[in-house]
């Protein structure tokens, strides 16, 4: 499990999972749930590998 994800991308996925997981508190009802699914994102940019990214063949890392 190779790093796949750039700096930049990283800042996007943990802003998109906070984003989302805001959800949680701002909807009411059922539909608040779907902001886990704001987890997602924040564990590829913290575990800086996604594997939709490996699938497509896309490499955002600048280090190799």
């Amino acid at each position: 499990m190779k790093m796949n994800i750039g700096g930049t991308d990283k800042v996007v996925r943990i802003l998109a999972g906070l984003v989302l997981l805001s959800l949680l508190f701002l909807l009411k009802g059922n539909a608040r749930w779907f902001g886990l699914l704001g987890l997602v994102p924040l564990a590829t940019a913290f575990l800086g590998f996604c594997p939709l990214y490996t699938l497509v063949g896309v490499d955002t890392n600048p280090k190799k």
